[in-house]
C-alpha cells in the first residue's frame, strides 16, 4: 500500500505521491537475507524520492546499504544485469561507483515475484544535491567543471567497453532516432515491437510533430563518431562530493540506469542539457547557464581532447539530444505507469518544447555561446 507520507519529484517541480509503493522494512529484510555479510535490516535511513523506481538507504547489522526496487515491467533481471557489467568495468578502471553485493549464488539482481532488486554500497562523501530534481542547474561553476572533468574520467574508462546494446529501450538514454537519416522512418521501424509508444502515438500526428522537432538541426552521421558506451543521466543529483564548499571534489559516481551504447558527445551534449538549462521553469523563456555549460566543457576538456568541429557538433546536438530518451518515458507513463498526463508532458514538454526553445531567441544565444568557445 502507498505511503501518503512519502512523496517523489513530479515532472514540474512538484511533489506528488509515488507511482511505485516505497520499500518496506519487511520486504528489504527478505532481500538483505539473501546477501552474505550484510546482517538484518535495522532501519530505513532515507527514502528516494526520485519517481522511477523505489529505494532507500538502509541501516544493517554490518552498516548502511543502499537498495533499489524496479518492477520487472521496466527492467527484468537480465536488462539490470546490463547495467551492473558496466558498472563493474567502470568500477574496475578506478572510477569512485559504489560496489554492487551478490546473493548467496553469485547474482547481482535479486529478484522477488514481480519486484527485481538491486543492493550497492553507499556512495563516500556528501550527497549535495541530494534534494535536487532533474533538469535543475548544478550549484555553480566549479562544481560544474569538476562534473565535466569526471565524465571525461568515464569516458576515458569506457573506452575499451564492448557489450551489445541494451535489450530495451524503457528508460533508457539511446540515440537510435537521433542517429537517423530519416527519424520519422526509424521510430516508425521500432513501433511494431514497442506496442506501448505505438499506442500513444497513433492518437497524434506524430510524424508531422517529430519532424518538425527535429528537421532545424543537422542529422548527425553515426559514421562520424566512434561509438561507446555512455552514462546516460549524468546529472549532479548522480554524484557524491567530497563536501559542500565550492572546490568540493566528486567523490561518487551512481546510477547506470539509462546507460547505452551511443557515443561520447551525446553523453556530454546530455550533460549540459540536464545541468545548465533550468528546464522546469521553460516558461521563464531565459533558462540557459551558458557559463555552467562552458565550465562542464571546459572540465572534461582537462581530460579529453575537443577540437573545434566536436564543439560545433555538441551545439547542434543539444537541442535533439532528449528525443530517443522522451520517447521511452511516453513509453513508460503510457504503458506501465498508465499515467497519460505524464506521457503528454515527456512529448509535448519534453520532446517538442525543448527542441522548440533552442528555436527561440534565448535557445539560440545559448547554442551560439558554445559554439563561439571553440
Amino acid at each position: 500500500m502507498i505511503d501518503d507520507a512519502h512523496l517523489t519529484h513530479g515532472l514540474a517541480g512538484d511533489e506528488l505521491a509515488p507511482d511505485w509503493p516505497p520499500l518496506t522494512l519487511d520486504e528489504v529484510a527478505v532481500v538483505l537475507d539473501r546477501i552474505p555479510g550484510v546482517g538484518a535490516v535495522k532501519a530505513l535511513a532515507w527514502r528516494s524520492p526520485r519517481p522511477l523506481s523505489a529505494a532507500a538507504l538502509v541501516d544493517a547489522g554490518h552498516g548502511r546499504v543502499f537498495v533499489k526496487r524496479h518492477h520487472r515491467r521496466v527492467r527484468t533481471p537480465a536488462q539490470l544485469a546490463e547495467e551492473h557489467r558496466l558498472a563493474a568495468h567502470v568500477r574496475s578502471q578506478g572510477v569512485p561507483v559504489p560496489r554492487i553485493f551478490r546473493d548467496d549464488a553469485g547474482d547481482s539482481v535479486i529478484a522477488v515475484d514481480d519486484w527485481v532488486y538491486e543492493v550497492h554500497e553507499p556512495a563516500r562523501g556528501t550527497d549535495v544535491y541530494r534534494e535536487a530534481y532533474s533538469w535543475s542547474p548544478i550549484g555553480g561553476m566549479m562544481h560544474a567543471r569538476a562534473a565535466g572533468e569526471m565524465l571525461g574520467t568515464l569516458h576515458d574508462a569506457l573506452a575499451g567497453y564492448d557489450a551489445p546494446q541494451r535489450s530495451t529501450h524503457v528508460l533508457v538514454a539511446r540515440a537510435d532516432i537521433l542517429s537517423s537519416s530519416d527519424p520519422v522512418a526509424a521510430l516508425e521501424a521500432q513501433l511494431p515491437s514497442r506496442p506501448r509508444l505505438h499506442d500513444y502515438l497513433r492518437e497524434r500526428d506524430w510524424r508531422k510533430e517529430l519532424h518538425d522537432a527535429m528537421a532545424p538541426w543537422p542529422s548527425h552521421d553515426p559514421a562520424a563518431r566512434p561509438p561507446s558506451w555512455t552514462h546516460g543521466d549524468w546529472h549532479v543529483s548522480n554524484l557524491y562530493w567530497s563536501g559542500d564548499a565550492d572546490d568540493a571534489s566528486i567523490t561518487g559516481v551512481l546510477d547506470f540506469g539509462l546507460s547505452a551504447r551511443t557515443f561520447a558527445l551525446f553523453d556530454l551534449a546530455t550533460a549540459i542539457e540536464r545541468n545548465a538549462i533550468a528546464w522546469l521553469e521553460i516558461e521563464r523563456g531565459d533558462i540557459g547557464r551558458a557559463d555552467l555549460a562552458l565550465a562542464l566543457i571546459e572540465g572534461y576538456r582537462s581530460r579529453r581532447a575537443l577540437s573545434a568541429a566536436d564543439i560545433g557538433a555538441l551545439a547542434d546536438l543539444l537541442p535533439v539530444v532528449h528525443v530517443d530518451f522522451a520517447l521511452s518515458e511516453v513509453e513508460y507513463f503510457e504503458g506501465i505507469t498508465r499515467r497519460r498526463d505524464h506521457a503528454d508532458v515527456a512529448w509535448h514538454t519534453f520532446l517538442r518544447g525543448h527542441a522548440a526553445w533552442f528555436r527561440g531567441p534565448h535557445g539560440r544565444a545559448f547554442l551560439d555561446a558554445l559554439r563561439h568557445a571553440a
